[in-house]
C-alpha cells in the first residue's frame, strides 16, 4: 500500500517539512472522523493545479462509512465543480448545499483547506453518511459541536497541536468514553462509558457540573502537577496521563478546543486501563522472576564448576584431571549464557557478549596466554533456546583449535560471524597445524567433536572441518538457523 509520503512526493511540489505536517495530521485526525461521524480523505494538489491525489483515508468508528472503497492513490482531474477544487481555490471551507447520492446513499460533504506558509498544501474532505446518522441526543449534539470546533481549528491551522502524541495501542479513543469541559473547567457532558470509568475510580456522584481538575486532584493527590497541566483553563496543547485510585486505573487524553483562537474548554477522552496495567505488572513480575531464576542457575553452575576444578587439582590421574577440566569448562560455558539472560531476560540473546566471554574463559582454562584470539563480524541476536547449545559448541571448537591446531601454545585464532538469510554462519580459523590427511569427522573418536556434532544436529545446523590452506591451518565452519 502506498504511503502518504510516497504519493505526495511523487506527484506534488510539497516540501519534506510539509509532508511531515500532513503525517502529523493523519496521526490524530481519527478524532475529527469520530466526532463528525464522517469518512475523511486527504487530498494533495498535483504539480498540475487541476489535479488532486488522495494520500490518506480514515473511517469513523462511531457511525457507518460513506465510502465502501479505499481511494488512496486515486485522483481528481479537471473537475471544476469538485468540492475539493472549490476549497483549494477559495481557501475557505466548502460544503454541499444538500445531500448527494453516493452508491445510493445520501452523503453530506465538506472540504477543509489546509494552509501553511501562505498556500494551500492539502484538502481534507469529509463524507458523512446521512442515512446512518442517529437521531440527535446529548451525545450526538456534543460530538457534532466539538467536530465543528475541531474543523474550524483545522482550517485556521490550530490542529493538530503539539503536546503528547497519541499512542495507537493505549491512547483513549472517543468511543472509549468522552467528557466535554467548558472554559471554566466544569463538566458539561459525560458519555455513559466515561461515567462508568469514573465509577470504578470511586466517583459515585454525577459528573455534570463538577470541576474536573479538582475532581482528579481529589482522586490522585500525587498527580496534582499533571492534572493541573492537563485540564487547566489555559491549556493549549494536548496532554495524556493516568489517574489511579484504589484498584482502578484510568487513562485520559485531553484535546483543547479553541474558538477563534481562544480557549473554550476541552474534550477529554477516557479509557479504563485497569486490566492492561494489571497485566503489565504481572509481566514485570514474571520477567523479574525468570531473571532471578537465571541468576540462581548461573550461581549454581559456577559452584559446580568450582567443585570440578577443586576435584581436578586433587586427583593424581592425568586422564581424570583432563576429563574433570573439560567438564568444568563446559559447565562454565553454560553459566555464561545464564549470566547474560539474568541481566535482561528476552526471547533472544545478543551473542557477541557471550562469545567474547567464552574466548577469555577458554584461554584462561587452557593456559594459552600467547594465543591471540579475536572476533570479526557479529553473531547478532540468537534465540535463547539455542544460546546454551551454541555456547557449548563454540567452547569445544575453540578448545579443539588450541589443543590440536596450536599445541605449542602460540598462534592466532580468528572467529568470523555473520547472519544471512536466516542463518548464523560462524567460522573459527587457526593458523596452526593442518588436519591429518586421513582425518574424517564422521570417524573421529573425540568426545568434544561428538558433543559438537550432536548439538549442531539438535539445532538443525551443519558443521564441517577443513584445511585453511594446503599444509597449514584449519577452518571449523558452523551454520545454524536463527530466524
Amino acid at each position: 500500500m502506498l504511503s502518504l509520503a510516497d504519493v505526495a512526493l511523487r506527484h506534488s511540489d510539497l516540501t519534506a517539512s510539509e509532508v511531515v505536517e500532513l503525517e502529523r495530521l493523519v496521526e490524530q485526525w481519527d478524532l475529527l472522523a469520530d466526532l463528525s461521524f464522517s469518512d475523511l480523505i486527504l487530498w494533495v494538489p498535483d504539480r498540475d493545479p487541476n489535479v488532486f491525489w488522495a494520500v490518506a483515508q480514515v473511517r469513523p468508528t462511531t457511525g457507518p462509512t460513506a465510502l465502501e472503497d479505499d481511494v488512496v492513490g486515486e485522483q481528481i482531474a479537471y473537475e471544476p465543480d469538485s468540492l475539493v477544487m472549490e476549497a483549494y481555490l477559495s481557501e475557505e471551507i466548502a460544503q454541499t448545499s444538500g445531500n448527494k447520492l453516493h452508491a445510493g446513499i445520501p452523503v453530506e460533504q465538506h472540504a477543509i483547506p489546509i494552509r501553511r506558509g501562505g498556500r494551500v498544501i492539502a484538502i481534507v474532505e469529509r463524507h458523512t453518511n446521512r442515512m446512518g446518522v442517529r437521531a440527535p441526543g446529548a451525545l450526538e449534539e456534543t460530538y457534532l459541536d466539538c467536530a465543528g470546533l475541531l474543523q474550524a481549528m483545522l482550517w485556521r491551522g490550530e490542529f493538530p497541536m503539539g503536546g503528547d502524541k497519541p499512542v495507537p495501542w493505549i491512547s483513549p479513543r472517543l468511543a472509549d468514553g468522552s467528557i466535554r469541559v467548558d472554559a471554566a473547567g466544569h463538566v458539561t457532558f459525560a458519555s455513559p462509558n466515561a461515567v462508568s470509568a469514573f465509577r470504578r475510580l470511586g466517583v459515585v456522584r454525577d459528573l455534570l457540573g463538577e470541576d474536573l481538575t479538582e475532581l482528579l486532584r481529589s482522586l490522585a493527590p500525587g498527580t496534582g502537577g499533571p492534572v493541573d497541566r492537563a485540564v487547566g483553563i489555559d491549556v493549549r496543547v494536548p496532554t495524556e496521563f493516568e489517574v489511579e485510585s484504589g484498584a482502578a486505573t484510568l487513562r485520559l487524553r485531553v484535546q483543547p478546543l479553541l474558538c477563534a483562537g481562544q480557549p473554550c474548554g476541552c474534550l477529554v477522552m477516557t479509557r479504563d486501563t485497569t486490566e492492561l496495567r494489571s497485566r503489565e505488572r504481572q509481566l514485570v513480575t514474571k520477567d523479574a522472576t525468570i531473571s532471578e531464576i537465571h541468576h540462581r542457575v548461573k550461581n549454581n553452575l559456577q559452584t559446580v564448576s568450582a567443585l570440578l576444578r577443586l576435584q581436578a587439582r586433587r586427583t593424581d590421574s592425568a586422564e581424570t584431571r583432563e576429563a574433570l577440566c573439560d567438564a568444568q569448562k563446559r559447565v562454565a560455558a553454560i553459566a555464561v549464557v545464564h549470566e547474560i539472560l539474568s541481566r535482561a531476560f528476552d526471547s533472544s540473546v545478543q551473542f557477541d557478549d557471550v562469545a567474547d566471554r567464552l574466548q577469555a574463559m577458554v584461554r584462561e582454562v587452557s593456559g594459552a596466554c600467547r594465543v591471540v584470539m579475536r572476533r570479526e563480524g557479529s553473531f547478532g541476536m540468537v534465540p535463547a533456546t539455542a544460546a546454551t547449545s551454541l555456547s557449548l559448541v563454540l567452547t569445544e571448537v575453540l578448545q579443539n583449535a588450541i589443543e590440536h591446531g596450536l599445541p605449542e601454545g602460540e598462534g592466532t585464532i580468528l572467529i568470523r560471524a555473520h547472519q544471512e538469510d536466516g542463518l548464523l554462519v560462524v567460522e573459527v580459523v587457526n593458523d596452526g597445524r593442518p588436519l591429518p590427511d586421513e582425518f574424517r569427522i564422521d570417524y573421529a573418536d573425540s568426545l568434544g567433536l561428538s558433543i559438537v556434532a550432536t548439538l549442531v544436529a539438535d539445532l538443525h545446523g551443519r558443521f564441517e572441518l577443513r584445511p585453511l590452506q594446503p599444509g597449514t591451518g584449519t577452518v571449523a565452519r558452523l551454520e545454524i538457523p536463527v530466524a
